[in-house]
């Protein structure tokens, strides 16, 4: 570890002031593509340079991966699979391998935190006590769930036996995005791990560098050569390359709805092959007349600031029914302009850099839109500091559902505010959207809460809380967000093939 100091720390009222802590700043250990157990050059020998979000400097240059790498990576998946030991050794000894991959990734938190936070403008402290560690315990689900992935004994009609097998779905491309470079990394790879699949992982070309650590410690943790392979690089190029792959099974991606659609259409026009996706969202959060105002007002809140707003669940419509909407728009202003803005390494920081420049300018972009189309701007709206990519908690309030900013995936910490009467109203207005990736229900009528539960279209409903993720509990779109769960065992069954098999019986007393 090299050491380093912090500068930058902010108030979100957009006020920025110089000041130190001591830090550790990660070594870079890992740049090369890693496939077949080794790290290698690209073919091309190009690289690309990975950013840090506090400042707009260079980390490291990392191998750029192109068509010829990924079929590289692939071959040795294939070879893997259909030829090595991973997919025919027992799920419990999978499991053995998965349980110290957990302990591995669990020796390094503090390295781990260090590069998601200078790769991807997460907070440190956060990472150490959330990302990482919920990274480990990803792994030892499934590591418990690798021998217990069951076929069913079927009672068929005549005089025939059946039964199903779940099979390993063979070689896997996997594509992540940079919001959660961890998390996205092991809710996709430890299910497919343990299902017995053979894959290939490409991260996003902005964050790169744990990605390329995890390989490293799959490989010390007893993963055969050629289970997991990573290719970095651009989507356009590796990316496509693995859509388009012909000896590529499954395919697993999670991003925006417009890549997602091309992923798709990759799949269609090349083997076919079986696309899961975890897509954009524009998730509503209902607060009803009765809330708590303090309750409500948190929820709301991290709801859309966890994380810099960038997390597909972001709770970016507020719609409050209008009893205490004023009440609660003036709490949640007095806490946006408390709220730190700074230095993820700082530890009073409750809120880092949006993840590159051009996401950045992106949310900016909204917040102008916002203005344009009549919403009110109750606070925020503007940049932090001099330099790196920090904007300030914004809030409008007033937000009608024809306006940009209620319609579009922002990915940023900014806040709709929407008024509402009746239940009816509500519950149409939270469904008027291309989206149905999550929603939030805040109140203390059961009634209400099963009502409105049950009538949102979406693939999961908090009630009285936000952001309430666990291992075992499936999450995924309807509509527009995407299909296919991660989490739980649908999880691991997605990176199956199920098979029946009959056979004749003959003079059986029963069927």
């Amino acid at each position: 570890m090299a050491g380093g100091e912090g500068e930058h720390q902010a108030n979100s009222n957009g006020s920025a002031k110089e000041k130190t802590w001591p830090i550790e700043l990660p070594e870079i250990k890992f740049t090369k593509l890693f496939i077949n157990g080794e790290f290698v050059d690209s073919v091309s020998g190009k690289t690309f340079e990975t950013i840090d979000p506090r400042n707009g400097e260079v980390i490291a240059r990392v191998a750029e991966g192109d068509k010829e790498d990924v079929h590289l990576a692939v071959k040795a998946a294939r070879d893997a699979f259909d030829q090595g030991p991973w997919p025919r050794m027992p799920g419990s000894e999978r499991g053995r391998i998965l349980l110290k991959y957990a302990d591995l990734v669990e020796a390094s938190i503090e390295e781990l935190a260090a590069l998601d936070a200078i790769d991807a403008g997460k907070l440190f402290g956060f990472g150490k006590v959330v990302d990482i560690p919920g990274a480990v315990a990803t792994l030892r689900y499934y590591a418990g769930a690798a021998d217990k992935i069951h076929g069913e004994t079927l009672k068929l009609s005549r005089e025939l036996q059946g039964y199903t097998l779940r099979e390993p779905a063979g070689v896997v491309g996997i594509i992540i995005p940079w919001n959660f470079p961890t998390t996205m990394f092991f809710i996709k790879v430890a299910p497919a791990l343990a299902a017995g699949c053979t894959m290939v992982v490409k991260p996003a070309e902005q964050t790169p560098l744990s990605a390329l650590f995890y390989a490293h410690l799959a490989k010390k943790a007893g993963v055969p050569d050629g289970v997991l392979n990573v290719v970095t690089g651009f989507g356009l190029t590796a990316g496509s390359a693995i859509a388009f792959h012909m000896d590529i099974d499954k395919l697993s991606f999670t991003g925006s709805t417009e890549v997602g659609r091309k992923i798709m259409q990759a799949a269609a026009e090349s083997n076919l092959k079986e696309v899961s996706l975890e897509l954009g969202g524009k998730s509503p959060i209902i607060i009803f007349d009765d809330a708590d105002i303090d309750v409500a007002a948190n929820i709301a809140l991290n709801g859309i600031l966890f994380n810099k707003g960038e997390i597909c669940v972001a709770g970016s419509r507020v719609i409050v029914q209008e009893g205490i909407y004023e009440k609660l728009a003036k709490k949640l202003a007095q806490m946006a302009k408390s709220w730190k803005v700074g230095d993820p390494f700082d530890p009073k920081a409750q809120q880092g850099p949006q993840a590159f420049k051009k996401q950045y300018e992106k949310i900016l972009s909204y917040i102008e839109h916002g203005k344009r189309e009549g919403a009110m701007l109750l606070t925020g709206g503007k940049p932090v500091g001099e330099k790196g990519y920090y904007i300030e908690p914004t809030i409008f309030t007033d937000v009608k559902d024809d306006m940009k900013i209620a319609k579009e995936e922002i990915f940023g910490p900014v806040l709709s505010l929407m008024k509402f009467k009746t239940i009816e109203e509500a519950i149409q207005r939270a469904n008027n959207t291309r989206y149905g990736l999550a929603a939030g229900v805040v109140t203390k009528d059961i009634n209400i809460a099963n009502t409105v539960s049950r009538s949102i279209r979406a693939g999961m409903i908090w009630i009285n809380c936000y952001f309430e993720f666990d291992s075992d509990c499936p999450f995924g779109g309807y509509k527009m967000s995407g299909f296919g769960k991660d989490f739980g065992m649908d999880a691991i069954y997605k990176y199956t093939k199920l098979k029946s098999i009959v056979t004749p019986i003959f003079n059986t007393p029963w069927l």
